[in-house]
């Protein structure tokens, strides 16, 4: 027979690995739910070509997730803290398994994608006639669309995306929550930011994942399998290859049914960690306490639950450090998500990468930095026990420090290949054209050249034409990608002295120092993405110490549910709307309409993408400023009541305050 002081080393090894089966599994979902989104992320740029839709609608598609999650997040984190939280995470993630499977619908129903050429791949053309050319002998039809056309399916299946998005994002709702809250109830107050710098590091871990399985999948043709190699007539560096969009996201559907399968066995709640070190008594009390505190909470009715939703709102909204918090969040978040949401198509344009390059060099120089980042940050405020106030001037000062060197980006930068009617004339003086008929000139005027088609090559001049036609080429050997066109008018026009003036299919090359600019530009955001990331969790504990121990699931599905409405749903529209406004040159589609943008002025591009981001983050250093004045005063308060407290108070209300 036991003593009875002893306490029970079973007890002590199940409620603590108990909790670490939790936090195994919690992490284990954050890396499903955030491999998920960035393989979507990384993806876009694949399905607005697919689909051959603007900038603007793949950031409606994109702010999908986060409508998905706004439609649960405030009853997700507010009766979900009072129910099975560990069962209702497994319910989610069950739920976003199914929108990535209903997401990769559309490739099973859309059929082979076609290619907007004028390169036919199944003769073999010894000397073909282009210049003079019927337009019969593109393979896209004639510029008016034909009722056949009309008929065609797979327009519209962009919506079985949007709506897997949606339900992906209703799926990820209660994860962050109740995840967090069951951890922070149940975990040492001084492990607390350890544990949660594991869940961040598990953000880390799962992009990374994500984007190195999307840098995978982008350089597979999407219709795996079903086309042969030689049919192919473009390379992934074309602004018209689509990669293996559907296959990723098939694996993150198997990834996130899996991961949910250990909280079904959780249960609802725990002894709070530490408090089996008491002795065997008082832990029996604490067990019997909280098992009766759970029977009367299976006995209250929905009403009785939902009566102090409103106080709870109220108590929130009359909390200036919680409410300045949700203002820096949403600014923030805003000019992050515009970034992320379109950096795959900025490395693509700006530095000529293909899509799986772009993605892979994102991933590979951003995500590992930013775990140790995380890791750190974490570990600093628990060795060093940083109180609110102490917090809030770390994620200040090393914020604003990365947000100084973040403006070095605009000097990473590199002249794009010239197009003939685009960023040049066919004389080859600089010139940016937003109006389509320049691309007519003396030399392709008789040609009866198609103006919407896309089909560049590059001429040895070192200029882009945006077909063979309006390049004026008149003859080409060779087949597929090998292709030469020859008696080109328009590359002769240019000055370009030589009895062989040709063009070869695809873009020329941009200027030499584009892989320079790279690397600088990629060195840059690693050292800008560590420095942050170690400001990052104590800006997150500035959050949780601000909300009282009740507040604490609320207040966050609360700040969740701010930044989706105000910024993770507005701003990839508008950030892809203004890109589309750059726009130099759109893709056709199959009716014969306007497609996805093909070229951009990446001069405006560039000054949108790095600009707007600026303001909107330039904008969040206010409400951070406010937020530092007010601790200080509250800090102030504290220590002039502590003077005037008994000694053995004193300590309870530096705890307190910390």
């Amino acid at each position: 027979m036991k003593e009875a002081g002893k306490p029970r080393a079973e007890d002590k090894f199940c409620c603590i690995s108990k909790l670490k089966v939790f936090l195994l599994a919690l992490s284990l979902a954050f890396v499903g739910k955030t491999m998920s989104g960035a393989y979507m992320n990384s993806m876009y740029t694949q399905i607005e070509k697919q689909f051959n839709i603007p900038a603007s609608l793949v950031g409606i598609i994109n702010g999908g997730f986060e409508i998905g999650n706004l439609l649960l997040i405030a009853f997700v984190s507010y009766f979900g803290a009072k129910l099975h939280r560990p069962r209702i995470i497994a319910l989610g993630c069950t739920i976003m398994s199914f929108g990535c499977l209903l997401i990769s619908l559309p490739h099973f129903l859309f059929g082979k994608y076609r290619i907007e050429s004028s390169i036919s791949t199944r003769e073999n053309f010894s000397v073909m006639p282009l210049c003079l050319v019927n337009q019969s002998l593109f393979s896209l039809p004639s510029e008016e669309p034909s009722t056949e056309c009309e008929k065609e399916p797979g327009s519209l299946l962009w919506i079985f995306v949007m709506v897997g998005n949606i339900v992906r994002g209703m799926g990820e709702t209660p994860i962050t929550p109740l995840g967090i809250s069951y951890l922070e109830d149940f975990a040492k107050a001084e492990n607390s930011p350890f544990y949660l710098g594991c869940l961040h590091t598990a953000t880390i871990i799962g992009p990374f994942l994500g984007f190195l399985l999307a840098s995978f999948c982008a350089q597979l043709f999407v219709d795996l399998g079903s086309v042969d190699a030689e049919d192919i007539t473009i390379t992934a560096t074309d602004a018209r290859w689509v990669g293996a969009w559907w296959l990723g996201i098939l694996i993150c559907a198997t990834l996130n049914l899996l991961v949910g399968i250990p909280f079904w066995f959780l249960p609802k709640s725990l002894v709070k960690e530490g408090e089996t070190n008491k002795p065997e008594e008082t832990s029996k009390r604490s067990v019997v306490l909280l098992q009766e505190n759970y029977k009367n909470e299976a006995k209250q009715t929905m009403y009785e639950i939902a009566k102090d939703f409103i106080p709870f709102l109220k108590a929130l909204f009359h909390n200036p450090v919680y409410m300045l918090f949700i203002c820096i969040t949403v600014l923030q978040f805003s000019a992050f998500n515009g970034m992320i949401s379109f950096m795959p198509k900025y490395l693509e344009q700006q530095f000529g990468k293909s899509a799986s390059d772009a993605i892979f060099l994102i991933g590979v120089y951003n995500l590992p930095v930013i775990c140790v980042g995380y890791f750190f940050g974490g570990l600093f405020m628990k060795k060093f026990k940083i109180n609110i106030y102490q917090a809030a001037n770390i994620a200040f000062w090393v914020s604003l420090l990365d947000y100084l060197l973040y403006f070095t980006s605009h000097w990473t930068v590199c002249d794009t290949s010239p197009v003939a009617g685009l960023t040049v004339s066919y004389e080859g003086i600089k010139q940016v054209s937003y109006a389509e008929n320049t691309l007519l000139a003396g030399c392709n005027r008789d040609c009866d050249c198609p103006l919407k088609i896309w089909d560049p090559v590059c001429g040895n001049n070192g200029i882009t034409y945006v077909s063979p036609c309006l390049a004026g080429c008149k003859a080409s050997r060779g087949t597929g990608t090998s292709v030469v066109f020859e008696n080109c008018t328009c590359v002769a026009a240019s000055g370009f002295s030589t009895q062989n003036v040709s063009a070869i299919l695809g873009q020329c090359d941009g200027e030499e120092n584009c892989d320079k600019m790279l690397r600088y530009f990629l060195i840059l955001t690693l050292v800008c993405s560590f420095i942050f990331s170690l400001a990052a969790m104590p800006g997150y504990m500035v959050l949780i110490r601000s909300l009282k121990p009740e507040e604490k699931s609320f207040g966050v599905g609360i700040h969740g549910l701010a930044s989706r409405v105000f910024a993770g749903i507005p701003s990839p529209i508008y950030f892809g709307a203004l890109i589309d406004t750059t726009c130099l040159k759109w893709g056709t589609m199959t009716c014969g309409g306007e497609g996805a943008c093909r070229m951009y002025d990446i001069a405006r591009y560039r000054w949108l993408y790095l600009g707007l981001p600026a303001i909107l983050r330039g904008v969040s250093y206010i409400p951070s400023a406010l937020i530092l004045l007010i601790l200080k005063k509250k800090l102030k308060s504290e220590n002039q009541v502590l003077l005037n407290a008994p000694v053995e108070m004193q300590d309870k209300e530096q705890e307190a305050f910390k």
